[in-house]
């Protein structure tokens, strides 16, 4: 019985050192974080690229996602984002493209979906 408390206290440890580490409001700019769709983007972030992951549930739409932290970053920086979130305030779309990365659509299309950001103030 003390084993299985002790266990259970570990796993819930760990569970939560990797909760904390993960977070975003530690994050550095420039940091990533994979998450499932489903997770709204964090303030000051973007998504960067979308995929199909079993982790994250099933079915033909792209369900898994790879967010950047561009908080912190100096004016004049530049980066590519896809279009499923707007840019952080701040920010400003300087040019748009398509890239087989940000497809987050089951029906994609060859449509622009991609920005340059460009941090302006």
């Amino acid at each position: 019985m003390i084993r299985t408390r002790y266990a259970a206290a570990l796993a819930t440890l760990a569970v939560t050192a990797l909760g904390i580490t993960a977070s975003p409001a530690s994050a550095a700019p420039g940091d990533t974080l994979n998450m499932c769709s489903s997770t709204l983007t964090p303030a000051g972030w973007v998504d960067v690229q979308w995929w199909n992951s079993g982790g994250c549930g099933s079915g033909f739409n792209p369900n898994t996602k790879q967010t950047k932290d561009l908080r912190g970053y100096p004016v004049g920086t530049q980066v590519n984002a896809c279009a499923s979130t707007w840019p952080p305030a701040g920010w400003t779309i300087v040019s748009s493209y398509y890239s087989s990365g940000c497809q987050y659509s089951s029906v994609p299309s060859f449509n622009a979906n991609t920005w340059t950001l460009k941090r302006t103030s």
